[in-house]
């Protein structure tokens, strides 16, 4: 057995999290708009921060229902900047808010929903990398970076190019574990 992907260290949220979700095929609409939430939230900031504290943002944000989230106004934003268990930006708060109106409007006229919006960019089936060392992993793909554009055209915020591509990396769009890594294998059988 190889060794696993070493950028999750030893920590054992972070190595639960890289085993068990990280590159694992995730087609399910809401989980995919509570996962680009977080990784928007994650922005300038560390994954293991958002890690250590999803479950206070699961609690706050009413466990990512984007129907629920796009009725909510100024005193819900207000509730959640009083909430230290979450991280309280402003605008990510309030991007939260739009990008859930823009999840209904995918869902919406999209067919296959947000779901196949999302995985149209890659026809439906996870990338697999043959990666032996980070070094050749890149930090965007033209398909995300397209991906991160038709976001925006929807009215998607906190969704640029390098955000999009480590979104579609963790939930399995790309197979971006080391051919090395156990993870690996197991993320190419669910392809």
């Amino acid at each position: 057995m190889g060794e696993r992907c070493d950028w999750c260290g030893t920590d054992p949220l972070y190595v639960a999290y890289h085993d068990d979700e990280w590159g694992v095929p995730e087609r399910d609409s809401r989980a995919l708009y509570e996962k680009l939430i977080l990784d928007g939230f994650q922005a300038g900031l560390s994954w293991y921060t958002i890690l250590r504290k999803r479950d206070a943002f699961r609690a706050a944000f009413a466990g990512f229902d984007p129907d629920l989230i796009a009725t909510w106004g100024e005193p819900e934003v207000a509730r959640l900047l009083a909430d230290a268990g979450i991280v309280r930006n402003r605008s990510k708060i309030e991007a939260t808010i739009t990008n859930a109106q823009a999840w209904q409007r995918i869902e919406a006229t999209h067919p296959g929903g947000f779901s196949d919006f999302l995985w149209s960019v890659v026809d439906g089936r996870p990338v697999q990398r043959s990666l032996t060392d980070f070094a050749q992993l890149p930090a965007t793909d033209p398909r995300t970076d397209d991906l991160s554009k038709r976001l925006k055209k929807t009215g998607f915020r906190f969704c640029g190019p390098t955000i999009v591509y480590a979104f579609a990396q963790a939930v399995g769009m790309y197979n971006d574990h080391l051919v090395t890594c156990p993870a690996y294998a197991r993320c190419a059988a669910l392809a």
